[in-house]
């Protein structure tokens, strides 16, 4: 239960929610009545007001004859900005909600956004979802800017796939439904008036950012909107006209002075160039050489429509208020505490020209190279995301795991993921996918500033290996394969197992001594890395004077799992197999039958528990590897041997003799009862990280594991299942029946792995290396002249001798003579020792 959920409405802080009618009193209506009806929210502690732009109808009495609405009736039409900050003036709550009349809330709209408030000190404003009127399509997720000062909805109109479910921080949220911290909001001034509608949302979030607060994206907080109804009787040259005006403030008002003095020129020309375009502006009609016949036809009037006319006179008001808007530009350049560079990663692509008008792209172009503006707001960086997995539907960890890392990174920078593996048959998401062969690959790495790789991709990419090479290289080691090796080689001869085994320690090695930055599972495994560095060299003064703390040289990224809890999409385990009621008890295996693992000790346990509960049932969820470069592993047979010969398979033991599709794996977890993971005590368990672990969390499954890895000690310590030791089927079969029939048992476990899924959702795993990529950097021992330029010089004689009579102060201080004859002794001891270990000699 949420901390907000747990709480009487007592201690709920009062939400006052705004919205602002004009001329749309329908809408309104049912706006506000949803606030009455569809909240999951204390009645007596929402405020709702309606500040009515449009009086002079009959809209102020039907508002009014709502039951707790207070209506605010403007004399003038105030615009969404006035009209807020009028409604803002007069509010109690200490949360300001603000809702389009043409929009409605789902029922946790207000608390989840009240739960970031109060969970998060650092956030000013939320964020919230908002999706069509039919729930189907993104209204908002994410917002952009421009570098010319327009800001943009991120993903409108793409299909809500799930995929926006995470929570993060971004520039500013959509005014159609937006919480901010009322004292906040008085203290920001609210809305910029002189906006009247149009980016008083984009300004507002710009300076929050720029004062230090944060604008979090909640995707709990939803809400539905009819898009841009109350523009519907609106022309697109008006709407143009303050688009285009607003746009200048926002920019000059915010901007640093050096970015202002490179952008601010080019975005002036940029209005100019886009209203032509849009109006379909002959540009060479006063040319000299087009005079016409007759000099008098040069006095008429010439025709010019108001698409073209909205950007000239954007401009003039712009110059019109610039007076008033250059005493705003001091106080928000005085009060900021965050850079440009700071805030660009929240600008997501500052150089997309938003408009797809040939002659307006050509003067973008011409005008981002004139101003040098790629240096002020940064191209996109170049990152190649390239594994050696199959990127199939049916996706094994590694491809699994750059598949997120390329989703992750394409929300800021120019991504291509990348296979060299014989199979990619996945649709692209937000970034191109390619298959690329030996002879391919040199042509992507040349194209990319930043190589993100995998497994033996280095190898393959040959190139990245050359002293002189430039490119970003990190890698990612979160599976030391030449450890699994130690197990899966036992079923080959003693030379081939020591070759396979020397071969593959030579790939990681190449891989250690090339990266600028390297990312692994857990922190077991980093100080495993970190030690492998070491015996490499890697561990240089150069290095360890930049960062003594080696996180910004190895990093921990464990695995993650979608923010979005599963939903079904089609049938599981229950509809495709035989012999599985819906009544049964159900253990799944997700994930391979390999080597290193232990499914004896777990078929012999459901051997001896099956008698007392015949309604148990261990499901094997895929056993043939969807890259047919991993063979079967010699204990995929054994145990369909042992279960054949329990009398266990086909009626308490089902295998999966293929791979289920990542994309539908979700069905075969929701018609679990609990996840399982058993291997043997060895090294390779000890600096593993079991990834189907991420499943059995997303899907709130109890776990029973045997201890030994790090996962062990997660479920241990966040009390999210059992765990046993190694090869005691007797224990494990206790732990089967704890968690699957202890009912009280498995709901704790479930509460607290919701609450532990939220540290391994992909956004937060792969925070170190959406960091690393906003400032990437060769690492310190790969600098050419990396070598120290300064040591630290010999104390002359004299200085010497003062430190030594200060330390003699400092001791006799202390404790008197005693404490200088013991320090003195010590020193002694340790002079003696250095020269012994050198040989007695200097």
């Amino acid at each position: 239960m949420d901390v907000a959920d747990s709480r009487d409405s007592a201690d709920l802080p009062t939400v006052s929610v705004i919205t602002v009618n004009y001329h749309g009193t329908d809408s309104t209506v049912a706006c506000l009545k949803a606030l009455r009806d569809r909240l999951d929210y204390p009645a007596d502690r929402i405020e709702p007001i309606c500040v009515n732009n449009s009086p002079e109808d009959e809209s102020s009495r039907r508002i009014a004859e709502l039951e707790g609405v207070r209506v605010i009736d403007s004399p003038e039409n105030l615009g969404f900005a006035g009209g807020c900050n009028l409604g803002a003036r007069e509010a109690g709550g200490s949360v300001l909600a603000f809702l389009n009349n043409d929009a409605v809330p789902d029922a946790q709209w207000a608390r989840a956004a009240v739960r970031t408030l109060r969970a998060e000190p650092t956030v000013g404003a939320v964020a919230g979802k908002v999706l069509d009127w039919e729930g189907s399509r993104v209204d908002f997720v994410d917002g952009g800017l421009t570098w010319f000062g327009m800001g943009y909805k991120r993903h409108a109109g793409e299909i809500d796939d799930g995929s926006h479910d995470a929570p993060r921080d971004v520039l500013f949220g959509t005014g159609s439904a937006l919480f901010v911290r009322a004292e906040l909001f008085e203290r920001m001034g609210g809305f910029d008036e002189r906006f009247f509608m149009f980016y008083e949302d984009v300004d507002l979030g710009w300076r929050l950012n720029l004062r230090g607060w944060r604008v979090r994206y909640q995707p709990d907080c939803l809400s539905y909107h009819r898009h841009h109804e109350s523009m519907a009787t609106v022309s697109s040259a008006r709407e143009h006209y303050l688009l285009e005006r607003n746009a200048l403030a926002t920019l000059y008002k915010n901007a640093s002075e050096e970015t202002l003095a490179r952008a601010l020129p080019a975005a002036l020309a940029l209005t100019v160039r886009r209203s032509t375009a849009r109006g379909e502006v002959d540009p060479k009609q006063l040319e000299l050489d087009r005079r016409p016949a007759d000099p008098r036809e040069d006095e008429a009037a010439a025709p010019v429509s108001r698409e073209a006319l909205a950007g000239m006179l954007a401009i003039d008001q712009f110059v019109e208020l610039l007076p008033e808007f250059a005493d705003s530009r001091r106080v928000e350049q005085r009060e900021r505490v965050r850079s440009d560079v700071d805030l660009l990663p929240l600008m997501r692509r500052a150089m997309e020209p938003a408009y797809p008008l040939p002659r307006y792209l050509a003067a973008h172009d011409a005008l981002v190279r004139a101003f040098e503006l790629d240096g002020v707001f940064g191209s996109p960086r170049k990152i190649a995301v390239i594994t050696g997995d199959a990127l199939t539907e049916r996706m094994a960890g590694p491809a699994i795991r750059a598949w997120h890392i390329a989703e992750t990174l394409s929300a800021e920078h120019d991504v291509r993921l990348i296979s060299i593996n014989s199979r990619v048959d996945v649709p692209e998401g937000n970034f191109p996918v390619l298959r690329c062969g030996p002879r391919e690959i040199t042509a992507q790495v040349d194209w990319a500033d930043i190589v993100v790789l995998q497994g033996h991709v280095l190898e393959v990419a040959s190139s990245l290996k050359r002293a002189e090479s430039e490119t970003i290289v990190v890698c990612d080691i979160y599976d030391p394969m030449h450890l699994e090796l130690l197990e899966q080689g036992r079923d080959t001869d003693d030379e081939r197992r020591a070759a396979d085994l020397r071969g593959a320690t030579e790939v990681l090695n190449a891989q250690l001594l090339r990266g600028d930055f390297f990312l692994c599972a857990s922190q077991r495994q980093r100080h495993f890395w970190l030690g492998h560095l070491a015996a490499l060299g890697r561990i240089s003064p150069a290095v360890y004077d930049t960062d003594p703390t080696m996180r910004s040289l190895v990093s921990v990224a464990p695995f993650g799992l979608p923010a979005a809890p599963p939903r079904r999409s089609g049938p599981g385990i229950r509809e495709t197999s035989t012999g599985i009621a819906a009544t049964d008890k159900v253990v799944l295996w997700a994930g391979g039958v390999y080597s290193w693992f232990d499914p004896l000790t777990l078929l012999h346990a459901v051997h001896r528990l099956s008698g007392r509960h015949p309604d148990l049932r261990l499901f094997f969820l895929g056993m043939r590897h969807p890259n047919p470069d991993v063979p079967e592993m010699g204990m995929a047979e054994a145990a369909r041997e042992l279960s054949g010969r329990l009398g266990l398979t086909g009626e308490h033991v089902f295998f999966n003799e293929t791979w289920v599709p990542y994309e539908q794996r979700q069905n075969y977890l929701l018609d679990a009862d609990c996840g399982i993971t058993t291997h043997f005590e060895h090294v390779e368990t000890t600096f593993a990280f079991r990834t189907r672990m991420l499943d059995y969390l997303w899907a709130g499954l109890p776990v029973v594991t045997t201890e030994g890895d790090a996962f062990a000690d997660l479920v241990r310590a966040e009390e999210l299942g059992v765990v046993v030791p190694a090869e005691d089927p007797e224990k494990l079969a206790e732990a089967l029946e704890k968690v699957l029939y202890d009912e009280q048992f498995a709901a704790r476990c479930a509460e607290r792995m919701a609450v532990v899924a939220q540290r391994f959702t992909w956004e937060s795993v792969l925070a170190p290396l959406t960091e690393f990529c906003r400032d990437p950097r060769p690492a310190p021992d790969r600098l050419r002249g990396s070598a120290p330029l300064n040591r630290t010089p010999r104390p002359s004689r004299a200085a010497a001798l003062r430190q030594d009579v200060e330390l003699v102060r400092e001791y006799l201080g202390r404790g008197g003579p005693r404490e200088v004859v013991r320090r003195a002794a010590g020193r002694i001891r340790r002079v003696a020792g250095q020269r012994l270990r050198g040989g007695g000699s200097r």
